[in-house]
């Protein structure tokens, strides 16, 4: 089992409560879809307003660091650090604070801990992201692994958090591994979404940071999901909320849908090898928080028995399906949503225009589906160019609807 699910998202609503002006994401009944679909209900879980930081993955990364630095702490000083000790942003959220705006810093003999560590990780954006909030928020370094096709203006979303930015050659697989070698050689502490033989332990924390997004969709749901399709790139994301939704309903098991690009489609090829394996670099995808190569062990382990189908989806059906989420008409209001975070609605259209994947997943009439859009426009320049509309313009119609 990759943690008790249910209990561990309760554990970490509560230091999130504790930390942060914590609310949770909305979820949003998608009636167009619905309609057009010939489905019960879709309903999408929206994490664009997460932690201020646009994106599902705050939740891991910086959990894993703040839960890392209060564990170093506790062993340093011999006794347990209460939640009071810990720091409180002025933001209220990981976002940077305003400008005059301070920070309440942690404990002096916390940040006195956390000074003495350096957090690193390869990442896409949005992992890496979060790993430099919760580092600046703690008093500690970061150091952060890019591959060179990782856009600037993700680049220096990260680096306004004080983190220092490594571009590695090659695809983020090669990234993870630079990362992985130079926090051996410099005795950083690797907080990686991935996870390998004998590197389980920090990837479970960061899964255990996604379990509070499974424990909210709990208390949202009125009826259990029939169907849920998950976007994954390691597959951390998906493997969580599909341990918590199965742990909650027991017997109403949901049939959950894998969803990857198709040019990067690591789970996909593991199912076919009948183990994890490591596929070729292609293309890059547009989906770029979803490109990665080989999946995480743990990940790999839980899905293998928790997935009911494995799909890919082209570019074009996330650009179509982030379009779709645009549109006031689709939802109780417009969302904007990265390629990425639309992946999970291209594989639900995919399947429902294909009259065999329809057959075989039961997407009837009866069929509630359960989608989470795991990212909002975290490059402004290409979601314009992908929908015709800047974020601010489609939140802008949001707030109006």
């Amino acid at each position: 089992m990759l943690f008790e699910a249910e209990q561990s998202g309760l554990e970490v609503a509560q230091l999130l409560g504790a930390l942060f002006a914590y609310q949770p994401t909305p979820l949003v009944p998608l009636s167009a879809v619905t309609h057009a679909c010939g489905l019960a209900s879709v309903q999408i879980k929206d994490e664009g307003a997460r932690l201020g930081l646009k994106s599902f993955k705050a939740l891991g990364g910086a959990y894993a660091v703040i839960k890392l630095v209060r564990q170093r702490a506790a062993e340093t000083l011999g006794r347990h650090v209460a939640l009071a000790e810990l720091p409180r942003p002025a933001s209220g959220s990981l976002a940077l604070p305003e400008q005059g705006a301070v920070d309440t810093p942690a404990h002096p003999e916390v940040r006195q801990a956390a000074q003495q560590m350096t957090f690193t990780c390869a990442t896409d954006g949005n992992h890496g992201l979060s790993v430099a909030a919760g580092a600046r928020l703690m008093g500690a370094r970061a150091v952060i692994f890019v591959h060179e096709g990782v856009s600037a203006e993700r680049c220096a979303a990260i680096e306004a958090f004080g983190a220092r930015l490594s571009v590695v050659g090659g695809s983020y697989d090669d990234a993870v591994a630079e990362a992985l070698r130079q926090s051996r050689a410099r005795d950083w502490l690797l907080v990686s979404d991935t996870s390998w033989e004998g590197y389980t332990e920090t990837p479970r924390l960061v899964m255990q940071g996604y379990s509070v997004l499974a424990h909210e969709l709990l208390t949202q749901l009125s009826a259990p999901p029939t169907h849920v399709f998950l976007q994954a790139g390691v597959g951390g994301f998906a493997a969580a909320i599909a341990a918590a939704l199965a742990g909650h309903y027991p017997r109403a098991m949901a049939r959950v849908i894998v969803v990857e690009p198709a040019r990067a489609a690591c789970l996909y090829a593991s199912l076919h090898a009948g183990r994890a394996v490591r596929i070729d670099a292609r293309e890059s995808t547009l989906m770029a928080m979803l490109e990665c190569y080989e999946p995480s062990l743990l990940a790999w382990e839980s899905l293998k028995h928790a997935a009911t189908a494995f799909m890919t989806v082209e570019d074009q059906g996330a650009l179509e399906a982030m379009r779709i989420l645009a549109r006031p008409a689709v939802a109780a209001e417009s969302l904007v949503a990265g390629e990425s975070g639309a992946a999970g609605l291209a594989g639900l259209l995919a399947a429902c225009r294909s009259p065999e994947a329809r057959a075989a997943l039961g997407l009837d009439a009866s069929a509630r589906v359960l989608l989470v859009n795991t990212e909002s426009a975290t490059d402004a320049a290409r979601y314009v160019a992908a929908v015709g509309a800047s974020p601010a313009a489609i939140a802008a119609r949001a707030a109006r609807a």
